[in-house]
This record gives C-alpha cells, structure tokens and sequence, in this order.
C-alpha cells in the first residue's frame, strides 16, 4: 500500500488540520504506532495508528458524536427547547477516551442538522475542517437514516424517493432508498435541505413518524445511547 504524509492523513481522519499536524510533528507530539514522529514529511502506511500527547491533546481542535434525543434542537436554542449542545458534559460522555475539558465547548458548533423531531447521529466539531468537509457546498459525503412511515408505498413512489423529486423549485440530487420492511425505509442522502426526508416523504404519500440518522461517511452512531456523546477517535474519518 503507498504510504502517505502523517499530516494528510491526520487531516483526513479530523485530529488536526494540514498546518496544525506539522506543528505537532516538529514539536514532539505525534506518535505513529507508538514511536515519536519529528520529520516533517514523514510518510507512513495509512494502516498504521496516529495518537497525539497529552499537550497536542490541550490544544488540537475537537470533533464529538452525539445520539441527539428528540425535542432538542441542534443549533442554537428556540423558545421552550434545548440546545443538543447543552447535553455535552463530563457526567453525559460514554466510553473511554480523551479527557474532557471545558475549554472543548468553546466554539463547538453542529456540522449539519437533525431537526427537532429527529433523532440519531449528530456531529458537534471546533474543526472548521470537518465543518468544511461534512457541510461545504461540495461535500460527498454520505447521511444515512432509518426512517418509519405511514401510508402507501409503491413502485413508482420509491422510484421517484430515489430521484425525480424537487424541493423549493429545486431537483434534489439522486439518493438511495429502499425498504427495510413494511413501515419502515432507509435513506441514504449526499445532501441536507431542512427537513428534507420528510418533505421527500409527503410528495409521495408518506407521513413520517420517526427518524433516526445512523451514519455520517464512514462513522456510524453504533450503540452510543440517547442523551450520550463520545469524541471522535484519532483514528476514525469521515
């Protein structure tokens, strides 16, 4: 496999940006299997694990998942309603980890919504990379939701769920859709217009009754409880 820059490669997996992994590789602080990185330029097999010390850790900008209950919002708060961020805290964090500090709240902002009524993966980052990366008007990157419905479905309707319907006068870009069982589908997305799934969903006959966002790229909610939120590992990528 062709190796690749430390820097590129943690850029890719949301540790730090370009600039940022050259100044931790020249101060000491990047280790790549264990073994401290000082060159910069170094390349390294894509397999291989990159962690950070304890000072690149104080300092390197943050990415945290969050299982988003309903009735919260995910920007800033409305009338009568929480903000998702309100749930990030030392006593609501599951697993084991980086330590949490307060200083990682600061100019934490979601990289995408979850409407009210939703729940599932939500992404809150200080990264404007991954911001960029998951949000930017030329992101690829994939959403993937489990979404359960009322009324009828039938060939064609789900045709037209996988393209051919627009919004606001707009076509939306191709998705895939299939049915996971008789009230139930699942939505695979590339693209995030407010409350899109279900406005998708009443064009073709369909009421929403619940949906929940299982994956963003290639990171999945997994078994993160409700209400809970870990950090992006240092070896996790969009």
């Amino acid at each position: 496999m062709e190796k690749v820059r430390i820097s590129k490669l943690m850029s890719e997996r949301g540790i730090a940006s370009r600039r940022e992994a050259d100044h931790f590789i020249s101060m000491g602080w990047v280790y790549v299997d264990g073994q401290k990185v000082t060159e910069l330029g170094t390349r390294i097999d894509p397999a291989q694990k990159i962690s950070l010390s304890r000072e690149a850790r104080r300092v390197a900008p943050v990415t945290i998942l969050l299982h988003k209950p309903v009735g919260y919002v995910s920007g800033q708060p409305e009338k009568g309603y929480k903000a998702a961020v309100s749930l990030v805290n030392r006593e609501s964090m599951h697993g084991e980890g980086k330590t949490f500090s307060p200083d990682h709240l600061k100019g934490l902002a979601p990289a995408g919504r979850l409407d009210i009524d939703s729940t599932g993966l939500l992404v809150l980052t200080q990264d404007g990379t991954i911001a960029k990366l998951l949000i930017g008007e030329s992101s690829e990157i994939e959403k993937e939701y489990l979404v359960r419905v009322q009324g009828r479905l039938d060939d064609r309707g789900l045709a037209l769920l996988n393209h051919g319907l627009s919004l606001d006068g707009v076509a939306l870009k191709p998705a895939r859709v299939s049915r996971q069982n008789e009230d139930q589908l699942k939505f695979i997305l590339k693209e995030g217009k407010k409350r899109q799934i279900r406005r998708m969903c009443e064009l073709v006959g369909l009421r929403v009754t619940g949906l929940k966002r299982v994956r963003i790229g290639k990171v999945r909610l997994g078994e993160l409880p409700p209400g809970k939120w870990r950090y992006l590992g240092s070896n996790e990528s969009f």
